[in-house]
């Protein structure tokens, strides 16, 4: 590559990549570079126009219930745990209290960095957790589904002591992931109305409060069908989709 510079333009700048990064920079690169210092370390941000590949016809859809302690549930039953996740984040939070308490600018440095540091963290789990649902979706010929949640921090209140968790929720950025991926492979894509999914048996369709006397158990109370409650909110998720799909893709009615 070649920079910028006050002395002059300097040519032939060696940079590393993997060899996959290489190859879409080598035939779909767009625009210029921008050079940005991270930590002490450079890094360029290259700008590609990858072209989209057609969306294939579903067999089915796969709905994905996101949540605090399980990042997605899938309709198949597929569980990503975010224990490890919540349990490094609290960690965080214990060492920002012990530097904030220090108020010295080399403390707000270090806060700095450690915020850094979380979100690459996140950000790398929200990755592997969207690389797999578009993977297996792709492979089973199905579209992907997740619930519409935005605006869910007006809608949902928490206790005093949970407001922390609310906030850090990873599940936008999730979502987008998931969204571009999907997009990215021709997997179809759709979100879908999160009332009630939790609440609704999937097999008899009874909705009431009183299925899901818990958190994590679901017991309907027409049928009787019971399970774990972010399984049976991916399964309606999963209904919804596939309804969500037909309207999207419906012809247009003939002009009488």
């Amino acid at each position: 590559m070649s920079i910028w510079t006050l002395d002059g333009r300097l040519k032939n700048v060696q940079f590393a990549c993997s060899p996959g990064t290489l190859k879409q920079l080598a035939e779909h690169r767009k625009g210029e570079t921008d050079l940005i210092e991270r930590d002490g370390k450079l890094f360029l941000l290259a700008t590609i126009d990858m072209p989209e590949p057609e969306v294939f016809e579903p067999k089915g859809f796969i709905g994905v219930d996101r949540g605090i302690n399980n990042l997605a549930t899938s309709s198949d039953g597929d569980n990503h745990c975010g224990r490890r996740l919540g349990r490094y984040r609290r960690w965080q939070a214990r060492k920002k209290a012990e530097i904030q308490a220090k108020q010295t600018r080399s403390a707000k440095q270090l806060l700095k960095k450690r915020a850094r540091r979380e979100a690459r963290h996140a950000t790398h789990i929200n990755h592997k957790v969207s690389k797999t649902v578009v993977a297996v979706a792709q492979c089973t010929g199905r579209g992907i589904a997740l619930e519409e949640l935005r605006g869910i921090r007006e809608r949902v209140t928490v206790p005093r002591d949970q407001r922390a968790r609310q906030s850090s929720w990873p599940f936008h950025q999730l979502g987008a992931f998931i969204a571009y991926k999907a997009k990215r492979a021709g997997v179809p894509f759709v979100e879908v109305d999160p009332a009630y999914t939790s609440q609704r048996c999937p097999r008899c369709g009874h909705t009431e409060r009183a299925n899901r006397r818990t958190r994590d158990h679901f017991h309907c109370r027409r049928c009787g069908l019971a399970g774990p409650a972010d399984h049976v909110a991916g399964a309606n998720i999963a209904t919804r989709g596939a309804t969500a799909w037909v309207f999207v893709n419906m012809p247009d009615p003939v002009p009488a």
